[in-house]
């Protein structure tokens, strides 16, 4: 029986080392051939199996800040307009609304012309626009003036669900791009509503800054203007847009003046015609309606296509969702001959006019590069950030810095793992033999639990390991010092390997338990290096319960279970 157990217990570990040995040094995705054994073939397989963190590989280390103010501001003026229109819609006479937005205080203000009626334009508005106290806006009137204020607990929660979203749309974006293993965290405080990113690898981070900052906030748009065959209005200047509209120097809610980058050889032309790549651009400005006809909320899919205008120039071609369809569908269907424009970061990019009703597509032209076009179509497919961020730190580690962190922190291992190797020769003799024989299959292990769950290897990474080799002959240190004392006490050899192994094994859970557990913790509130760290120190232990404990006894078996030999003394 004896014999059958430790059978199993061989094979079982044989199967462990074979396929652990294969995970850290053989090849991922690809048949094995004879070239990977050689010490060339070995050290690619490691480089192709071990990720480096941004401390070892080098690269791009960026702290950014999401302007939840700007969010903030953004979402009083939607409101503004949307309170405006609910109260004309309900037939109810509103002289001016308005956006107050200054000092950190965000309100809707109303002036009604009938202070009478205000309860009903309150309930008026607040069925209609988002801005009952349920989400959090106080109402409060005085006279003709109603006005509703975003409370400061709001303001913590939308910041907050701000800033998770923008990191969900940074994350996309970095996976598109294709950086290796990037690290995405909240940073600082809770109310700083910073992000950290870390790209192993990226060593020139302008391009990728410049994907990340786009808000690429799309927007199909009435433009206000004299329907076709005449030409779509335009204006020299800013002040001239804002005069054509005769509210004295002040544009209505309603309204938006935006710069358009006309070429004239489009104009007055629908948004499928042929482009000029030789015209100039000649800066306008126009005035269109708020809020957009859709946004870029209701896109599908948005993809970089060659232009028919020239091989070098490209559009994006988008598709709506269905509910976004419906509703272009039907504004362009009442809207024959009216033009429309294409806003992307609060600028109209083109403007043509409405021949007939359109649906679920549609093109966005503007002599792009391939570039431009493949980052443009990404942020638009990702989705705008709900607020504009801004980069507080940059660092660059190069990769020159990053080997030196990897021969500094191998060296240490090595030299650590030697010493420790020396100390169980000399000081526990044969049985010493059997520490290091568990303590290497526990290196190799650690590292396969790291390919395999994708971990990143960072330099924390490797002072854990290091102190996972601590607590790895630990473990044999409490195991041979009790199996000393049972011997002392008269037990067979048999009888103390057995009791050894019983009595320290519950000590052995408990600091491995522990130890875990405050690892989970560095885990849950630590951010990039720290969570490396933690990660390695975990994976080190589970595995060391299996080196230290199983393998470890499984040897002392084979040495009680040779045949023709009977095991009177043990060096211990």
């Amino acid at each position: 029986m004896k014999k059958k157990n430790l059978l199993q217990r061989s094979i079982i570990i044989g199967i462990v080392t074979v396929v652990g040995f294969y995970i850290v040094i053989g090849p991922h995705g690809r048949r094995p051939h004879l070239s990977d054994l050689t010490p060339a073939g070995v050290k690619a397989n490691l480089a192709q199996n071990i990720h480096l963190g941004l401390d070892l590989k080098g690269g791009s280390h960026l702290v950014m800040r999401v302007k939840v103010e700007e969010f903030f501001k953004t979402l009083t003026q939607a409101n503004a307009i949307a309170a405006q229109d609910a109260a004309k819609g309900a037939g109810l006479d509103v002289k001016e609304a308005r956006a107050e937005t200054a000092g950190g205080n965000y309100r809707v203000v109303l002036q009604v012309a009938d202070p009478a009626k205000s309860q009903e334009i309150r309930d008026a508005v607040e069925k209609k626009a988002d801005l009952s106290d349920r989400v959090g806006w106080s109402f409060s009137s005085s006279g003709d003036t109603l006005s509703w204020t975003l409370t400061g607990a709001a303001q913590r929660t939308l910041a907050e669900s701000a800033t998770d979203q923008a990191m969900k749309i940074i994350e996309t974006r970095i996976n598109a791009v294709g950086v290796t293993e990037p690290t995405l965290a909240r940073h600082g405080g809770q109310n700083s509503h910073e992000i950290l990113l870390q790209m192993p690898g990226i060593q020139d981070p302008e391009h990728v800054k410049q994907l990340l900052g786009k808000q690429s906030h799309l927007e199909l748009v009435h433009v206000v203007s004299a329907p076709a065959p005449q030409s779509a209005q335009t204006y020299a200047s800013e002040a001239e847009a804002t005069a054509s509209l005769n509210s004295g120097g002040k544009i209505p809610a309603n309204r938006r003046v935006l710069a358009y980058s006309e070429r004239p050889e489009l104009a007055g032309q629908d948004a499928n015609a042929n482009t000029n790549a030789n015209a100039q651009a000649q800066k306008k400005w126009v005035v269109i309606e708020s809020p957009a006809i859709i946004d870029g909320a209701e896109l599908r899919s948005a993809t970089a296509s060659q232009s028919r205008a020239g091989a070098d120039e490209y559009e994006i071609d988008f598709a709506l969702k269905k509910g976004g369809a419906d509703k272009f569908g039907a504004w362009t269907g009442a809207n024959i001959n009216e033009y429309m424009g294409v806003v992307l970061e609060n600028e109209v990019r083109s403007i043509a006019y409405i021949k007939g009703q359109i649906f679920d597509q549609g093109q966005i032209t503007g002599r792009f590069s391939k570039q431009s076009a493949d980052d443009l179509a990404l942020t638009l497919r990702s989705g705008a950030l709900p607020a504009p961020i801004e980069y507080q730190e940059e660092r660059t580690v190069g990769p020159s810095l990053g080997a030196d962190s990897i021969r500094s922190g191998v060296r240490a291992s090595v030299l650590g793992l030697t010493l420790v190797v020396l100390f169980m020769l000399i000081y526990y003799r044969g049985s010493g033999v059997n520490a290091v024989i568990a303590l290497l299959l526990n290196m190799v292990l650690m590292m396969a639990g790291l390919i395999i769950f994708g971990a990143t290897l960072t330099l924390p990474g490797i002072a854990g390991m290091i102190l996972t080799i601590g607590m790895a002959v630990d473990s044999n240190v409490l195991i041979f010092e009790r199996i000393r004392e049972e011997l002392r006490s008269g037990k067979t050899i048999p009888s103390a390997i057995e009791q050894g192994f019983a009595r320290a094994f519950v000590t052995i859970i408990d600091t491995h338990v522990t130890t875990i557990v405050s690892s989970l913790f560095l885990y849950a509130f630590g951010a990039g290096p720290i969570r490396g760290f933690a990660v390695t120190l975990v994976l080190g232990l589970l595995v060391n319960l299996f080196s230290a404990v199983y393998v470890s006894r499984t040897i002392f078996m084979w040495l009680l279970s040779r045949k023709g030999r009977h095991v009177e003394s043990l060096s211990i």
